[in-house]
């Protein structure tokens, strides 16, 4: 009879961790699927696209049905639409993501402090995440650059205030 008893115990057990698990990984906004990539316990490798010029680290990269899905947290952010510089970032991870494992991610996830938003990778996003890095690029060299946003807190907070030519903050 304790012997019965034990395995209900231990069946109890794994059912109750299994309903905490799931609950975790709906608080965090991971889809379902093995977490292959993980940048935020420890220091994950960067990966690599030469071709494009990129390196990063994506904070999951989770395989859902043998494809592998980049998930971005930004647990600070509480906006209720992805910012712009947020989605190309991804995006970036996917390009990182189809160089590294030679497979296009249909999707990423964009996890803000209480809201997930599925990014589709389409060719136009692609598109213009390409031409978004060849202006960076074009910028490096350029003698001045304008600014690029009407944000005096980012202004306040940018490292190159005190040179700039058109900060927002005195």
């Amino acid at each position: 009879m304790s012997n019965l008893l034990l395995v209900l115990f231990v069946v109890a057990l794994a059912g109750g961790l299994f309903l905490l698990s799931n609950r975790l990984r709906q608080q965090t906004g991971l889809p379902g699927g093995r977490v292959g990539y993980s940048d935020t316990v420890a220091a994950g490798e960067s990966l690599l696209a030469p071709r494009y010029g990129l390196v990063g680290k994506p904070d999951y990269i989770v395989w859902e049905n043998d494809r592998p899905i980049p998930v971005e947290v930004k647990p600070n952010r509480r906006s209720t639409e992805p910012y712009l510089s947020d989605v190309l970032q991804l995006t970036a991870y996917g390009l990182l993501v189809e160089e590294t494992y030679g497979q296009v991610p249909p999707y990423g996830i964009l996890r803000y402090a209480k809201t997930n938003f599925h990014i589709d990778f389409t060719p136009q996003l692609r598109g213009y995440l390409l031409y978004v890095m060849a202006q960076m690029r074009a910028n490096l060299t350029a003698k001045d650059v304008a600014r690029s946003h009407e944000h005096p807190a980012r202004c306040a907070a940018c490292g190159f205030r005190d040179i700039c030519g058109q900060s927002l903050v005195g």
